[in-house]
């Protein structure tokens, strides 16, 4: 069963370019450019089974925003 993410809300310049990465920021897939939360979506493989990852949102002036969460 996949794990599923929500931002629930974000602060910076719309639109965000949202990516989930290793926990360490490496490794990054881009998930979806977003305008507005909330906004979900689920974990791709293979970061769909670690225990721990980084969502990373790059706001429109390139301002870079992340959370490492641990499971």
């Amino acid at each position: 069963m996949g794990l599923s993410i929500t931002i629930s809300s974000i602060t910076g310049s719309s639109p965000f370019d949202v990516y989930i990465c290793q926990s360490d920021g490496t490794g990054c897939f881009y998930i979806n450019e977003i305008s507005s939360t909330p906004y979900s979506f689920d974990i791709p493989v293979p970061y769909d089974t670690s225990t721990s990852y980084m969502v990373k949102v790059i706001d429109a002036e390139g301002c870079i925003i992340t959370s490492t969460q641990s499971l």
